[in-house]
């Protein structure tokens, strides 16, 4: 691998630091994620520059040369950042940082590049880029991290023990890293996260639910989970989702591993949306499935009412995480609570009822909830998975030519409250209500069309029914 990287650096930013650091005789460095993926050509939308001396002062002369206008400076962390070009340019001081056992809190020195690359989590984020006009791109390696991308080998530059006490996040960063490129981690780096799992009890919920969600945004999430999983750090944080590991064999029946059924579904809902949020709906699927687990005699096992259960589970689990309470948390609760309604259209026989109702209750998110009910058909049995996902098309089909012809998505009935009040001389009462849901039912059961006039004509025989008079 070439050790002078001239060539690729073309951003102007570049051109400016090495322009201020070689007049004023300093040294600065690109250094870590922006180098790494220089070298596995992946796009970069970050550039960090680790100056020897004062970062803040180099971030300032050199937005004044680019005409940068906002420049966020942190002097209490000595770094400063500003966007340029689409790009997050961040400066820092060279550090040299030491910790207490107790804390996540470093207590940081200035220091050398060296004392610089030793803080870094790993081999591969560690290599720095020389800006100095008289080393322009000369690439810096001290613990070999080019051979390890070659290699493809997540490995720590100092003891793993060190580097994961250090700062426990690291383990979670470097199964999102092996996650992400389709890495391996080392196996002393592997046996340390082992041993160290508990100590991510120190870290904030937010920055352990940031790396999650770079594991569950990679090309195959599984990867990352079974990591987690075999290194004991799910079980710090997701002992929900522990739960669905194992398979339970009562009088010769079994079910199935519930765990790595929910990672399959979620691999294969990677494989069509990277909507952060639908993926999170394949791992909470099941994730009622082991509290209303039980075993039926004549049936076998049995999970009545987990969606139920699990939609309930959501915004607990939500919340514990810090996880976004608003409309993304009832979007996934939706789906979890809906999530076996196709499966049983598949199964039976489809009725444009159930079709209307199933439209009625998904509402927008109809096509992602097919998505994940579609990623739901997993099982060793290919003629099985055939048949479903044949019968799956059906369904499709079925949704679009409902839809098309009773228009009930969003469905909103054609006589609203005020016409009824108006009609009957009501005031506000369950009178109203009562009205529009046997209204709703008539058309979600099409003994109506979803029409102004057939509904109206209903509104009056419903009301009759009920002893009310209309006025003249």
């Amino acid at each position: 691998m070439s050790k002078n990287l001239s060539q690729h650096l073309t951003h102007p930013v570049f051109k400016v630091a090495s322009e201020i650091v070689t007049k004023q005789n300093l040294e600065a460095y690109v250094i870590g994620g922006y180098v790494r993926d220089l070298l596995l050509d992946r796009p970069s939308k970050d550039i960090d520059i680790v100056v020897i001396g004062n970062g803040l002062d180099l971030a300032k002369a050199c937005a004044e040369k680019l005409r940068v206008k906002k420049v966020s400076l942190f002097e209490n962390f000595g770094t400063a950042q500003f966007v340029y070009k689409d790009l997050d340019i961040e400066f820092v001081g060279a550090r040299k940082e030491s910790y207490r056992r107790e804390s996540r809190k470093p207590i940081i020195e200035n220091g050398t590049l060296k004392d610089d690359q030793d803080r870094r989590d790993f081999t591969i984020n560690a290599l720095a880029i020389s800006l100095h006009k008289d080393s322009f791109g000369e690439l810096i390696d001290p613990f070999n991290g080019t051979q390890d991308l070659e290699d493809r080998v997540i490995r720590t530059p100092l003891k793993p023990d060190r580097t994961y006490s250090d700062d426990p996040l690291r383990m979670m960063r470097a199964v999102r890293f092996a996650s992400q490129l389709d890495f391996k981690i080392e196996k002393k780096s592997l046996e340390s996260i082992r041993e160290n799992a508990e100590r991510l009890d120190i870290i904030s919920k937010e920055r352990i639910m940031n790396e999650l969600n770079k594991i569950i945004l990679s090309p195959a999430p599984s990867r990352g989970f079974n990591l987690l999983f075999s290194t004991k750090l799910l079980h710090q944080f997701f002992p929900e989702m522990i739960a669905l590991y194992g398979i339970e064999t009562i009088k010769g029946k079994s079910h199935k591993d519930n765990f790595h059924h929910t990672l399959e579904v979620l691999d294969n809902i990677s494989n069509n949306t990277k909507n952060l949020w639908l993926r999170w709906s394949a791992i909470m699927h099941d994730i009622a499935k082991p509290p209303t687990k039980r075993f039926n005699n004549k049936v076998g096992w049995t999970f009545h009412g987990h969606e139920d259960l699990g939609a309930r589970m959501v915004p607990k689990i939500f919340k514990r995480f810090k996880l976004p309470l608003d409309a993304k948390m009832k979007y996934v609760q939706k789906l979890v609570r809906l999530h076996l309604r196709p499966i049983s259209l598949v199964k039976g026989h489809v009725t444009d009822s159930a079709i209307r109702r199933l439209l009625s209750d998904a509402e927008d998110d109809i096509d992602d909830l097919m998505t994940l009910c579609n990623a739901d058909i997993t099982s060793k049995n290919e003629m099985k998975v055939k048949k479903y996902k044949d019968n799956f098309k059906l369904v499709k089909e079925k949704l679009l030519l409902v839809e098309e012809k009773d228009r009930i998505r969003n469905f909103q009935p054609p006589v609203t409250g005020q016409m009824i009040m108006e009609t009957f001389g009501l005031n506000p009462c369950q009178k109203i209500g009562n009205i529009k849901a046997k209204i709703k039912e008539a058309i979600l059961d099409g003994e109506i069309q979803n029409d102004p006039k057939e509904a109206f004509e209903l509104m009056l025989i419903i009301g009759s029914k009920m002893g009310l008079e209309t006025l003249k």
